[in-house]
C-alpha cells in the first residue's frame, strides 16, 4: 500500500526501470574570481546565505560568535554568496 498516488507510481516507474531522479540543483563554486562557499545542508546551496522572507537572499557569517549580516538583500544566491565570500575573506586571510 503506497501513501499517495505519486507515491505508487514512482514505484512502478522504478520497478520498469523508468524512474529518473531529478538533477541536482546547480550551483556555482566560483563567481567575481572569489571561491564560494557551498553548503549541502543548507536551501540556498551556499554557506551563510539565507532566503529572507521577502524571497530575496541575504548573507551573514559569524565574527567572535555574534552574527555579522553583509550587504543587505539580494537578487540572487549566487550575488549573496558573492558578498559572504569577501566578508569572510576580510576576516581569514588566505593560507
Amino acid at each position: 500500500s503506497f501513501g499517495t498516488a505519486v507515491d505508487a507510481a514512482v514505484a512502478y516507474a522504478r520497478a520498469g526501470g523508468e524512474y529518473q531522479p531529478p538533477p541536482p540543483p546547480t550551483v556555482a563554486t566560483e563567481a567575481e574570481g572569489l571561491r564560494l562557499h557551498l553548503s549541502s545542508s543548507g536551501g540556498t546551496g551556499y554557506k551563510g546565505v539565507t532566503t529572507h522572507y521577502s524571497g530575496r537572499f541575504m548573507a551573514q557569517h559569524n565574527v567572535r560568535g555574534r552574527k555579522v549580516h553583509v550587504g543587505g538583500l539580494f537578487g540572487t544566491a549566487v550575488e549573496a554568496a558573492v558578498a559572504y565570500a569577501r566578508a569572510v575573506s576580510k576576516y581569514q586571510p588566505p593560507a
